[in-house]
């Protein structure tokens, strides 16, 4: 008995002591009420970047330098390979998908793009010219 009373004690303490610090959390909204209707947000336009973007560390998947709104990539059909297949990339003067995405999670190398690398903006992400949310002092590895 006088071990869960403790117990429960202990608990009631460490929500009140965890409310206080979860208090001084500053919201992403600013000062604006949590009731209050959200502004429309700008929408970014996407960067076009000849060249390509440079990579921030040495796995860093590839960013995609073009607008891609346009784009389908579903289970019947995706409209990156006709820039960046094999047989493609080339005419396209794009660049060509990486080898790894021709093999399966067994280690097999397959002949057309393995399932688990088909949905490209999985990793590969367009990037704007929008003002970072919060302070990002991140440099990338050079």
């Amino acid at each position: 008995m006088k071990k869960s009373i403790v117990t429960l004690t202990i608990a009631s303490m460490a929500l009140v002591f965890s409310g206080a610090a979860i208090s001084g959390v500053k919201s992403l909204r600013g000062g604006e009420d949590i009731e209050a209707m959200a502004k429309k947000p700008i929408k970014a336009k996407p960067m076009v970047v000849e060249g390509g973007i440079e990579r921030n560390y040495k796995i860093q998947p590839p960013l995609i330098p073009h607008k891609i709104d346009k784009e389908k990539i579903n289970l019947k059909i995706n409209t990156c390979l006709k820039c960046h297949s094999e047989k493609t990339y080339k005419k396209k003067k794009a660049p060509k998908i990486g080898d790894s995405h021709y093999i399966d999670r067994n280690g097999k190398v397959l002949k057309t793009v393995s399932r688990r690398r088909y949905f490209c903006n999985q990793c590969h992400a367009p990037q704007t010219n929008a003002s970072p949310l919060v302070q990002n002092v991140f440099e990338g590895a050079k």
